[in-house]
């Protein structure tokens, strides 16, 4: 049998990295976060009205949560698995870049806060443009909403 030997410039073949699903996951946090703020609390001697609204809520922050830990992970990927060093040589920033964002992922998990959730989206529009400037492509940064 024949030995084959493979080379990447990362841990995974040519492809499979794209930062669009940190994108979906930090619009969801962005979302859940808007729905969070804009829901209305009904009168609290209401127990039907409450429970609707509790529920409502509990369902908005596990989504908001699990989104943003779902970001942080695409974010880390990214980062570790496929930036090299050499990446640095052209973007000296790279690693704060990456651990703002994380750490953006993080506050988003704890607070509700449309600002937070805002910077981080324009954190990956960062990182967006950065991975496919080292790929010398032009990838336009799109946005759901």
């Amino acid at each position: 049998m024949k030995k084959v030997i493979g080379y990447a410039h990362c841990d995974g073949p040519c492809g499979v990295y794209d930062p669009a699903s940190a994108r979906i996951a930090a619009e969801a946090v962005l979302s859940m976060t808007k729905k969070m703020k804009d829901l209305k609390c009904p009168d609290t001697s209401n127990s039907d009205a409450m429970a609707g609204y509790l529920n409502t809520m509990s369902r908005y922050a596990s989504i908001k949560e699990e989104q943003a830990q779902l970001c942080k992970d695409e974010l880390l990927l990214l980062w570790t698995d496929y930036f090299k060093p050499e990446h640095t040589e052209t973007n000296p920033k790279l690693h704060e870049i990456f651990w703002n964002a994380a750490k953006l992922c993080s506050s988003c998990k704890v607070e509700v806060s449309v600002t937070h959730a805002n910077e981080l989206m324009e954190a990956i529009k960062e990182i967006h443009e950065i991975f496919w400037n080292t790929k010398n492509r032009h990838v336009d940064f799109y946005t759901a909403g």
